[in-house]
């Protein structure tokens, strides 16, 4: 079986989770992984010299369990392919991987709101060194337009994901 991982990244507050989900609903044999359920405990998580709580780096984050989650969930991947599925997805299995380490820029809400200087003092300097860490190792890297509606977002990340599908079993046609 053919395996795809999607990974959804950007800034918190961005929308990441919102297409994950309606993927999710399209594809019926996909699966999502959330970043966000990886956080470590509160007291885990260390203080900056700014004096704010440093969630926006991936020392924030339990890794070792994410990746433990990503490659169990690749090793099983055949427990969500067996479903009734349409059979333009048989024999791929889809992986959605969201979180705010994958990138892009938006404006932050939140109730209470940031402090002031957190947002540009932390987190967007965050996002940049992480964005460029994982523009150094990909190469397959598709940016989306944050101020476009969720709606022709989703469309842009749902067709990409069909030609990689089709590309798939069109190398799988020729093989073997």
């Amino acid at each position: 079986m053919k395996k795809i991982i999607v990974g959804i990244g950007g800034i918190t507050n961005g929308g990441k989770t919102t297409i994950a989900c309606s993927l999710k609903k399209a594809l019926p044999n996909s699966s999502i992984i959330s970043q966000d359920t990886f956080f470590k405990e509160s007291a885990d998580v260390e203080f900056g010299e700014d004096g704010f709580q440093q969630y926006d780096v991936i020392t924030a984050l339990d890794m070792e369990a994410m990746m433990n989650a990503v490659y169990d969930r690749m090793k099983n991947i055949a427990a969500f392919h067996e479903e009734d599925v349409a059979q333009e997805y048989n024999d791929h299995g889809i992986l959605i991987i969201e979180g705010f380490l994958l990138y892009n820029y938006n404006l932050r809400t939140y109730e209470p709101p940031d402090p002031p200087g957190y947002f540009d003092g932390h987190v967007w300097p965050m996002y940049l060194k992480n964005k460029k860490e994982m523009e150094e190792i990909a190469d397959n890297i598709i940016y989306l337009d944050g101020t476009r509606s969720p709606e022709k977002l989703f469309t842009q990340v749902y067709e990409d994901i069909l030609r990689e599908v089709q590309k798939l079993k069109t190398s799988a046609d020729y093989c073997c």
